[in-house]
């Protein structure tokens, strides 16, 4: 098959021939249709995850279908259209999965990361790690689905706000243009805030009640004269901006950290006391998580913006992205 590989940290992404995977027990073989190119694909290419063994195939936004089940698969047949997403896979005997929470198991596998991805023809993956994917849905905008789509998805029905709450999206890109359209179709009252107003039309598309922009406009006083926010989703790795805005939330307010920055967010005791307000993170989501992303968006018509590229391109594909010029995600088509 052809598959786009990572030989070394901090080479360029190669397409080569390799030879065709095989499912093992409690695995399925995938024809790959689609998968999304993420920020985090950075650490497939500079060796930034601990552990990591090179070559790797990357890519953990992964829509396919499958050709082949291995043996003691049970729920999934030949045919069936699915994804796998960032979780690839979990231990079923940590302390976090006993209580369900597949997500944070201690000994997690990473698709991409831990075994091969989907920047290929075919891929192998765990019986656990996949979601169903609805009937009728492209393939290359349900992909971005299986990670921007099910953090923003998760995070936001997970936070606490009731429908007609204000919730606010920080940033309008890859995680943000899809926040934008669930919090809309969730029932709350949706403001997004970014720099420019150049961007006030393309935030009002997706489904924006409101647009601050941040150059010239103080969010913290907007959102105060709305009550407050509810939520503040901070879909983009900016810490200093985030610290900003943590007086912007209302009453029980949630700060939910989305984006990574390896800068510290800086809070102090009294802003968040007497208000009860909080600051948290939240990784993506597993494969049932995954799953229910792709069936509400299905179901509500929310689409993520796609770029389109060919497997042979995905060290283009990869730049585009890294250089933040895609609008608002690269998927690499099979």
């Amino acid at each position: 098959m052809k598959a786009v590989r990572s030989l070394a940290p901090g080479q360029p992404f190669v397409c080569q021939d390799v030879p065709d995977p095989r499912p093992g027990s409690g695995e399925v073989l995938l024809r790959v249709q689609a998968c999304g190119i993420c920020h985090s694909d950075m650490f497939v290419r500079e060796g930034l995850f601990p552990g990591i063994s090179y070559p790797r195939i990357p890519g953990h936004e992964v829509v396919g279908v499958i050709l082949e089940t291995g043996p003691g698969v049970v729920d999934f047949r030949k045919g069936d259209a699915v994804g796998v997403g960032w979780h690839g896979g979990h231990c079923l005997t940590c302390p976090a999965c006993r209580r369900g929470d597949f997500i944070l198991c201690s000994r997690g596998r990473i698709t991409g990361i831990s075994y091969d991805g989907g920047y290929a023809e075919f891929m192998v993956a765990p019986e656990h790690a996949l979601a169903r994917v609805p009937n009728g849905m492209d393939p290359a905008e349900a992909a971005p689905l299986l990670c921007a789509g099910v953090t923003t998805f998760n995070s936001l029905r997970h936070a606490g706000a009731l429908a007609g709450s204000v919730v606010a999206v920080l940033g309008i890109g890859g995680l943000g243009h899809l926040a934008l359209q669930f919090s809309k179709k969730m029932g709350f009252r949706t403001v997004a805030l970014s720099s420019g107003s150049e961007k006030s039309g393309l935030a009002r598309s997706l489904g924006a009640d409101e647009y601050v922009d941040m150059k010239r406009e103080n969010p913290v006083e907007v959102l105060g004269k709305m009550g407050g926010a509810q939520v503040i989703l901070a879909t983009i790795p900016h810490s200093d901006t985030i610290s900003r805005l943590v007086d912007a939330l209302g009453d029980n307010g949630r700060m939910v950290l989305l984006g990574a920055d390896t800068a510290p967010v800086q809070v102090s005791p009294l802003q968040l006391i007497p208000k009860r307000k909080s600051v948290s993170g939240w990784p993506s989501g597993d494969a049932l998580d995954s799953e229910q992303t792709l069936n509400f968006a299905h179901l509500a018509g929310i689409r993520a913006m796609v770029e389109r590229m060919p497997l042979d391109r995905a060290e283009e594909a990869y730049g585009t992205m890294i250089r933040n010029k895609a609008r608002f995600r690269v998927v690499l088509t099979v």
